[in-house]
């Protein structure tokens, strides 16, 4: 099993390295690949090239497919520790409400607190309204938020039922959602609510070099302490009694890995906007290679959701050039069919109205 995991590994790095090439050469202007690495390898070396073709791989492209990874990896981890807390495979960020709630939280600040000055400022994509820690505070409080009001609802008793869950996070998504639009509605500069609106739908466009370390840092250092808990994370797959038979204090546990993923999701939300369905079929496809264990499963996701969402974003950007797609409208229409697959497999064993 661990040289079975070791080699999808290998294979998504590999897989990830070319992705990351594609989306530094290809574009409304294309790039050969011998020159991108030029371009990349004299940059690292201290030499960088100069010139236009250097402008864009070096500070376009490349903190753009930085961020892809990381939003990619982010969102797959997090979609993987949800479905296990809630121990239902339909558990995504997107679905459960959280990235809603981040968006709402965000763009409150955004219009009306401080980031709305440095945006409208701006007249920039999504990154440039989350400069300060504002906005991924708002958004991680957001997020919270909305998880926790579709755990409360969803639970009956000890268990959750695909019906519950579904409807809960269809609801709060409707919520936020009004919420968001009223926002947009009251904002005061119209440059601002064509920005704000393309951030909602998710985007990598306004990717900057200086906004690129709180989303990493946020992507390893919850990455890492979720590797740490895969033992308790898998004993949450026996169910309630048995992981407590086991000595797992679960209402605390499930409470504070509630609280981590929120702020993972939050903080990636406040820098790409809202990406829905990478959280729900990364986990899925990775389950289906290297099984359910965490600390094999948590790794292998990460890797998949980068590389999934890097070719989503190229496809964005290639697709209707020189006009760019919102990235969430392409991982949307992927994942909407696989989504009505999983829940028609999931009626199935359980009914959707539990």
């Amino acid at each position: 099993m661990r040289l079975r995991t070791a080699t999808v590994l290998l294979v998504l790095v590999c897989a990830l390295a070319a992705s990351a090439v594609a989306g530094l050469a290809l574009g409304p202007v294309r790039i050969a690949p011998g020159r991108v690495f030029d371009i990349v390898l004299g940059a690292l070396s201290g030499e960088r090239r100069t010139g236009a073709f250097a402008s864009i791989v070096w500070d376009v492209r490349m903190p753009r497919v930085l961020l892809g990874a990381v939003v990619g990896a982010g969102l797959a981890v997090a979609g993987t520790v949800l479905q296990a807390l809630v121990r239902n495979q339909l558990a995504d960020p997107f679905l459960l409400g959280a990235s809603s709630g981040a968006s709402a939280g965000a763009v409150l600040v955004i219009v009306f607190g401080a980031g709305a000055g440095a945006g409208a400022a701006a007249g920039a994509g999504a990154a440039g309204f989350a400069g300060g820690v504002g906005v991924p505070l708002a958004a991680f409080a957001g997020s919270m938020g909305a998880l926790v009001a579709v755990y409360a609802m969803a639970r009956r008793g000890a268990t959750f039922t695909t019906g519950r869950l579904i409807l809960a996070g269809v609801a709060v998504q409707y919520v936020l959602s009004a919420l968001t639009s009223l926002v947009l509605v009251l904002a005061a500069h119209p440059d601002q609510i064509r920005s704000v609106l393309f951030w909602t739908l998710g985007g990598l466009g306004g990717a900057r070099w200086d906004e690129l370390a709180l989303p990493a840092t946020a992507l390893l250092v919850g990455t890492g302490l979720l590797v740490a808990l895969a033992r308790p994370l898998d004993l949450l797959l026996a169910g309630e009694e048995g992981a407590h038979t086991l000595g797992l204090d679960t209402g605390r546990f499930r409470a504070a890995v509630f609280v981590l993923t929120s702020l993972v999701i939050g903080v990636l939300v406040a820098y790409s906007g809202a990406i829905g369905f990478v959280g729900l079929m990364v986990p899925h496809a990775a389950r289906m290679v290297v099984g359910a264990g965490h600390r094999a499963l948590l790794p292998v996701a990460a890797l998949g959701g980068a590389v999934f969402l890097l070719l989503a974003d190229l496809l964005a950007r290639t697709a209707a050039a020189p006009e760019e797609i919102p990235v969430g409208v392409v991982t949307a229409l992927v994942g909407g069919p696989f989504f009505l697959w999983m829940l028609r497999r999931s009626s199935r064993t359980e009914g959707v109205t539990g």
